[in-house]
């Protein structure tokens, strides 16, 4: 029986990755004169992996990289004034408006009259509270976890630390990586509603088939399928 649901924030409530890639495209522009738009856009994701473990995920891990990859494409010779430019965007980034995908709100409302909510999301602390607090959707959770990392230690450790048993447990995102596999890798319900665009490093093929597992179009379908599920179960 579900009893608790799990949120991923970034592109299963609201838009981000369309916000990087834009800041992204403005950087590569930056740097034509040293390197084509795509071998810069290469580097900076192998730049991004390189500092994962350093500086965590989020926009000021991405703007350090930035300017990191500045550097590198540059040969040194990226002046101050560009370097000025990447910290701008890196502050306009962190300073955009929270767009809620659509019917999210309603969504919410409606499932936590019946169950636990919980927001389970990782990234920059700072950054990802200012975005919560922008939503206007903290009141509809009743614990919130900004995660270092989403695997599956991660997951034990956060319904350990709220007793959930797995089996009780419901995680819904838009990441197979990050927000479904871990979850069914603990013998957890897992419902993925993918977003148009994902960042590189959260796609994956690696999808066994799980008991536990469904896939919707979008998050307006999810209370009537949890409650069809219920039903049946």
């Amino acid at each position: 029986m579900i009893t608790v649901i799990g949120f991923d924030a970034d592109d299963t409530l609201w838009v981000n990755e369309p916000n990087y890639l834009e800041t992204e495209k403005e950087f590569c522009r930056m740097l034509s004169a040293w390197k084509p738009a795509e071998e810069t856009s290469a580097l900076l994701f192998s730049t991004e992996m390189a500092n994962l473990e350093l500086y965590g995920y989020g926009a000021k891990s991405f703007i350090l990289s930035m300017i990191e990859t500045a550097v590198s494409v540059s040969a040194g010779q990226v002046g101050a004034l560009t370097i000025s430019e990447i910290t701008r965007l890196g502050k306009s980034l962190i300073n955009k408006d929270v767009e809620l995908l659509d019917g999210v709100e309603e969504t919410l409302q409606q499932l936590s009259a019946g169950y636990r909510l919980i927001l389970a999301t990782k990234g920059d602390l700072a950054d990802q509270e200012r975005k919560l607090g922008k939503s206007g959707l903290e009141k509809y959770f009743h614990h919130i976890e900004i995660m270092r990392d989403k695997k599956d230690d991660n997951y034990r450790r956060l319904l350990n630390h709220l007793d959930i048993p797995a089996a009780d447990f419901l995680m819904v995102g838009n990441s197979l990586k990050s927000d479904i596999i871990p979850v069914l890798n603990l013998g957890g319900h897992a419902i993925h509603i993918p977003y148009h665009t994902t960042w590189q490093h959260e796609k994956t093929d690696d999808l066994p088939v799980y008991p536990f597992f469904t896939e919707l179009r979008t998050i307006k379908q999810l209370p009537q399928f949890i409650a069809t599920y219920e039903s049946n179960h």
